[in-house]
């Protein structure tokens, strides 16, 4: 789905719920009360069409959302947003606090050692229980940690990290 560059995709609409036009969502956002009733969102079909579309209700339904869209009647009108994501625009971010960042911001980001050693760009982030860990194309996988972690430059594309022992496999 063609996606613009202010498009931030916050859910992707998995199924259709019921007979009533309700639909399934999987959350891609850690705002998931940006999906509440009243609000208006941008869908965007597997078609590639969008348009905005007014939540008339929203309900936590197995780690995700049952959304009924206005207009969104019956189970078929349901079906024809399978797979359809649910995007904001850009200017619509919350604003994070210090030290924290949006996974599409990191993804990437050329990565260096604190001495200057280059670890590849940012490829995938994995979401953890005690934290997070980003993946690099050359393998390395870097706990987001605070000892680790020295420093993340958004703006021009770049993290430092100071390996600990046993991080690098030159270090091994």
């Amino acid at each position: 789905m063609p996606l613009s560059e202010r498009d931030i995709l916050i859910g992707k609409i998995v199924a259709p719920f019921g007979i009533r036009g309700e639909v399934k969502v999987a959350i891609h956002t850690d705002f998931p009360e940006r999906m509440v009733a009243g609000r208006e969102l941008t869908v965007i079909k597997p078609d590639g069409s969008r348009f905005p579309s007014r939540i008339d209700k929203s309900t936590p339904n197995k780690g995700g959302l049952t959304l009924k869209f206005k207009g969104v009647e019956t189970r078929n009108d349901a079906e024809e947003l399978r797979g359809a994501e649910i995007v904001i625009d850009e200017s619509e971010l919350a604003e994070l606090p210090d030290d924290n960042f949006y996974v599409f911001d990191l993804m990437g980001m050329k990565v260096i050692t604190d001495d200057g050693r280059e670890q590849g760009e940012v490829t995938e982030v994995l979401l953890g229980g005690a934290n997070d860990v980003y993946v690099t194309s050359a393998g390395l996988c870097i706990p987001a940690i605070k000892d680790v972690v020295a420093k993340v430059d958004v703006a021009n594309k770049l993290m430092t990290i100071h390996p600990v022992p046993g991080l690098l496999a030159e270090d091994k």
